[in-house]
């Protein structure tokens, strides 16, 4: 996915050519995790339903427990989800250890952990927006369990 705020991050980094900056993630990983960590639609969203995203596992409890009104505008479910996807991502990176944002070259931020693999938060945030599973908590408590 093309996340246009990360071009004015990479420029700080260096030069491109095309694609996502080799090591950006090991070079600048607080401002990385500072950028993808803003999910501005999803944090508005959730505030207006009283809900609070502290950034904690238990906040994606609250996620989960949302009415889902935004699948009745299908052109607000993508950036939902997108943010509902970083949202997640950065709760595992902020409390799972030794997990790490991670640009892949084609541009998709993904969490890394300590054994490699890669978990597209991405493509989990969009089929919660859209569908409701897997549902965040539960993808989370997985994931952190390993």
């Amino acid at each position: 996915m093309n996340i246009p705020f990360l071009d004015s991050w990479r420029k700080r980094l260096g030069p491109t050519g095309g694609g996502a900056l080799p090591g950006a993630s090991e070079r600048d990983p607080e401002g990385l995790a500072e950028l993808l960590s803003e999910c501005e639609l999803l944090r508005a969203h959730a505030q207006s339903a009283g809900a609070v995203l502290d950034d904690s596992p238990s906040s994606l409890e609250a996620l989960d427990q949302l009415q889902p009104r935004w699948r009745e505008d299908p052109e607000l479910v993508p950036w939902l989800g997108n943010d509902a996807g970083l949202y997640l991502g950065t709760v595992i990176v902020r409390t799972v250890a030794d997990a790490g944002w991670w640009i892949r070259p084609d541009g998709q931020p993904v969490v890394r952990l300590r054994n490699g693999r890669q978990i597209d938060v991405v493509e989990a945030g969009q089929a919660w927006a859209a569908d409701g599973a897997p549902e965040l908590s539960r993808l989370y408590a997985e994931i952190a369990e390993r």
